[in-house]
């Protein structure tokens, strides 16, 4: 396989979210013997966006984007000056920065943030620092850019107190040439949320060795009872250090409308505004309109539904921490479960196999999402409540039925 082949190779899609119906059962799968376990199928692979419905006036505004024709069809590269303006205002409330909309990207959902932020900070050789486990994509796009992952594992079954990170082993990523770290906060798949500590050890690591910083923070809104948050663009680092990436696309449901935006380091922006203009020119004209209604919802909406993931998110973690031979960690934020499975009689991939065939359950595989991940499945636990407790309980049944 040539070296094209090889890039696009490491991509993959099967296993991806919503792309359930082309996933390939091994035949090891296919040879399993079990009843099939009755209940209403719920794929834990991405959010329920009809058991969330997205952000109220959201269609109004697009609808209004629609009617304004062609000035909002055709917006400049980096989204609507005065969209973006607003927005800026908004984010820069919530996350105590420096925030215009000169140094504000919208884009097309924060995936094409992630993207156009990639391709704008690694090139070939680049070292990146990849936080595992992690967001599946983040490792794909910086080997698709040919830059060097250096991973950094959390000891995410810690003594609780943060994400786990090792600041000396990030330090001496660091002092091994790396140039860019990437990360989520809360972290997907664990939902742990970074501490004070550990964002500001980050914030001074980076000054000290020249790393740039991309925090993709999609799930900060959604943080649960008694949870503090802590903002790396807010600590002491130079702002031309960090890219900030966030949307509306999970907790605010409105993922349809592939909206996301990337704030901060001014020549990252400029970058990735040129390579935008190239890849989709702009995000969705009309789309962009929706984004008036974020961070500017009806009084107490959000905290109605940080409320309701809460109680499914409880729900979800007794049940796992109750089966034997389970470990899981209780999310601090965002939308997502990550337990450790017990040893089974089959791989993973074939338990999530058997999962979609014998318990009408999809979930995604944890070696998506480091190469420590083996053994654990990920689910966005952001579903009809009953449904998604009843589903957890077949999960639980079929460990059972393959427990070694």
């Amino acid at each position: 396989m040539d070296l094209l082949g090889q890039k696009f190779a490491k991509l993959g899609t099967a296993d991806a979210p919503g792309q359930e119906v082309r996933l390939r059962i091994s035949e090891a799968t296919l040879a399993l013997r079990g009843d099939k376990l009755e209940g209403r199928p719920v794929d834990f692979s991405h959010g329920d966006v009809d058991a969330f419905t997205p952000i109220p006036a959201a269609l109004d505004e697009f609808l209004a984007g629609y009617e304004a024709g062609g000035a909002q069809a055709y917006t400049e590269y980096l989204g609507s000056a005065e969209i973006r303006a607003g927005v800026a205002e908004r984010l820069a409330a919530f996350t105590g920065g420096s925030i215009t909309g000169d140094n504000l990207i919208i884009s097309n959902g924060t995936q094409g943030a992630l993207f156009l932020a990639v391709a704008s900070t690694v090139a070939r050789g680049t070292k990146v620092a990849i936080i595992q486990p992690d967001y599946f994509a983040n490792r794909k796009l910086v080997e698709f850019m040919e830059g060097e992952v250096v991973p950094i594992d959390l000891a995410y079954f810690g003594n609780g107190q943060g994400a786990g990170l090792d600041l000396q082993q990030l330090e001496d990523a660091f002092k091994g040439g790396v140039q860019v770290m990437l990360f989520s906060n809360p972290n997907n798949p664990i939902g742990a949320i970074y501490s004070a500590e550990e964002v500001k050890g980050i914030a001074q690591l980076a000054g000290r060795y020249g790393v740039t910083v991309i925090a993709d923070q999609l799930y900060s809104r959604l943080l649960y009872s008694g949870e503090t948050y802590h903002h790396v663009s807010a600590e002491d680092i130079d702002p031309a250090q960090v890219l900030t990436v966030m949307g509306p696309s999970k907790t605010e449901s409105l993922s349809g409308f592939r909206l996301g935006v990337a704030f901060g380091a001014p020549r990252i922006v400029e970058r990735m505004e040129k390579l935008q203009s190239i890849v989709s020119l702009r995000a969705a004209g009309y789309n962009q309109a929706a984004l008036r209604t974020w961070f500017a919802e009806p009084e107490g909406w959000i905290e109605e539904r940080i409320a309701l993931h809460e109680a499914i998110r409880d729900g979800v973690v007794q049940r796992f921490a109750a089966a034997e031979g389970v470990r899981v960690r209780r999310p601090q934020g965002g939308s997502y479960v990550f337990p450790r499975l017990p040893a089974l009689n089959l791989s993973l991939g074939d338990f999530v196999h058997a999962l979609r065939l014998q318990a009408s359950v999809i979930v995604a595989p944890g070696s998506q999402f480091g190469t420590n991940s083996g053994d654990s499945i990920r689910l966005n636990f952001s579903q009809d409540r009953d449904a998604a407790l009843a589903a957890v309980d077949r999960i639980v049944a079929m460990v059972e039925r393959y427990r070694k």
